[in-house]
């Protein structure tokens, strides 16, 4: 079986029922396991009263350590099951724990769902969960907005860029990407604390997006009816933070036709981040469930790519 195949089988059934929470009362998910690896080495390596350059080097081994321990754990799963329906099967599962397509869904719905009907504060505590600024005081274009940019940045970072390297590396590629991305959540900050030790993560997980972020913002144009604003979503994506997120921020708003970004708020201190698609309104209540949409066609997109590649191979 091809790799397009595993990963279009992986998609399906992580569409069709995600990690059960059965499953996950028993043996939580491949995500906790390798944030638990990366906490272990934070702990141990990350010395406060040790150098910038000790720390960043330390920081380095355990970005190489974890990417390399997912790594060769894919490799040993996809290399030990048998070549046969039920090892492809088993392999597409593993693949499917590595996805978040209906995860995500799910957690921005969780969002959207109360704010829709005026519950404030349901909205901002659920809202909670997926974002790292202070929700508070958030107003409902302030949920909403939070929501859509979480919701768009995860889409790229939880399934484009996963199905993107697990089309060309299978299993093991899936499951470096995914150590990728969950060092970058975790110790690729610029605070005091990680701006040192989570500097090579940073940038590994900047450079593992680079590509993927692009293509989501195409497909979420694509979805949305906004191919055309391409151009200036890429000139709104040059001035983001990041280099890779302002991509399917961008094509979210201008799918919406609402702005994005600008100043938020992390740990009571305001930082001034640059609007994406200023001059058009704030998001609405509406718009948030309006991004729920774009996100199911780009997911609809991105499943029919992968049947049509997978009837060509």
């Amino acid at each position: 079986m091809t790799y397009t195949v595993l990963m279009l089988v992986g998609l399906l059934i992580e569409i069709a029922a995600g990690w059960p929470q059965w499953l996950y009362a028993r043996i939580q998910h491949p995500v906790v396991w390798i944030g638990s690896l990366i906490s272990l080495m934070d702990r141990h390596l990350n010395n406060p009263h040790k150098t910038y350059r000790y720390r960043q080097i330390a920081g380095t081994m355990t970005t190489l350590c974890v990417v390399a321990v997912c790594t060769s754990i894919g490799w040993i799963i996809s290399s030990a099951l048998p070549d046969s329906i039920i090892g492809f099967i088993v392999e597409a599962i593993v693949v499917s724990s590595l996805l978040a397509t209906r995860s995500l869904y799910e957690h921005v719905k969780a969002v959207a769902d109360p704010l829709m009907q005026g519950n404030v504060t349901d909205a901002r505590t659920a809202l909670s969960y997926i974002v790292g600024r202070d929700t508070s005081l958030l107003d409902e274009s302030g949920i909403a907005a939070a929501a859509i940019e979480s919701l768009a940045e995860n889409a790229s970072d939880g399934v484009f860029a996963p199905l993107c390297w697990g089309l060309v590396f299978g299993l093991p590629g899936i499951a470096a990407y995914k150590a990728i991305n969950t060092l970058d959540s975790m110790i690729g900050h610029r605070s005091d604390k990680y701006a040192a030790f989570g500097f090579c993560s940073a940038k590994l997980d900047d450079i593992a997006n680079l590509l993927p972020a692009r293509l989501s913002a195409l497909l979420i144009a694509f979805a949305g009816g906004s191919l055309m604003r391409l151009s200036s979503v890429a000139r709104d994506a040059a001035k983001h933070r990041s280099p890779n997120a302002g991509w399917p921020e961008g094509a979210m708003a201008y799918a919406l036709r609402i702005k994005l970004s600008g100043p938020r708020t992390y740990s009571g201190i305001v930082t001034q981040e640059p609007w994406i698609n200023e001059q058009s309104p704030p998001p609405s209540t509406l718009s948030l469930g309006s991004s729920l949409w774009i996100y199911q066609r780009t997911v609809l997109c991105t499943f029919v790519l992968l049947v049509s590649a997978s009837l060509l191979i």
